[in-house]
């Protein structure tokens, strides 16, 4: 009996972090880091899309690489599609996936042309529906492109979310419903950029940098760096 209620009283409490808790480590983030935002490069809602559907399993810089060249001779969809796949293709090949990508710009740009008039879609089900557009990045468009406060989980959210504590789960969907729930909503719009950035110069995967972290006292890591 006293071994087992000692082992009760050992136990760590479970990680989480408060709304308050979360406030402050977004105040922290935003006066760090004033104006979050995507680095990938566009200029409008179709070439976000094309950017974004591009940089799965790429960086951002590689993606802004190629596409330098790319919108230069096709920004539009009906451009794009005159470009045909194999034109798409010959821009893209430094970047991952690149024939699996390329085929999927042509056949959004096909859709936004025949279904949308040319007009990249606004809403979540109309942007899914395009191929190579998932739920992480029709809400990277829907909050960069037409300014919804959506929080989009890739890894450097998802690794943030559960070493820091604030809203740590299994998967990222839990992790967004988490994140969604814990956020408020004075930061929601920047929220998934500020914990992109942390994660990509900060709160690295393989040695965060903790001595030089806004939110080291606020982080439930137990293994910080620089102690």
């Amino acid at each position: 009996m006293a071994k087992a209620a000692a082992k009760r009283k050992a136990k760590k409490p479970s990680k989480g972090f408060t709304p308050e808790m979360a406030g402050e480590l977004f105040r922290r983030l935003a006066e760090h880091r004033p104006d979050p935002k995507t680095e990938l490069t566009y200029t409008d809602p179709y070439t976000l899309v094309v950017a974004v559907a591009l940089s799965a399993q790429a960086t951002d810089v590689s993606v802004n690489k190629a596409t330098k060249d790319l919108f230069r001779v096709a920004d539009t969809p009906s451009k794009m599609v005159a470009l045909g796949e194999d034109g798409v293709a010959g821009y893209i090949r430094t970047i991952g996936l690149w024939r699996g990508k390329a085929k999927n710009v042509i056949a959004l740009s096909k859709i936004i042309l025949e279904q949308h008039g040319g007009k990249t879609p606004s809403t979540r089900e109309d942007l899914v529906a395009l191929p190579g557009v998932g739920h992480k990045t029709a809400s990277v468009v829907l909050n960069e492109a037409f300014g919804e406060a959506t929080i989009a989980v890739d890894t450097h959210v998802f690794r943030v979310s559960n070493r820091t504590g604030l809203a740590p789960d299994s998967t990222p969907e839990k992790v967004e419903k988490k994140l969604l729930q814990i956020t408020p909503d004075e930061y929601k719009r920047g929220a998934h950029h500020w914990l992109i950035l942390h994660g990509r110069y900060t709160c690295l995967a393989r040695k965060p940098g903790c001595p030089e972290c806004v939110i080291r006292d606020l982080c439930q890591y137990e293994a910080k760096t620089g102690e």
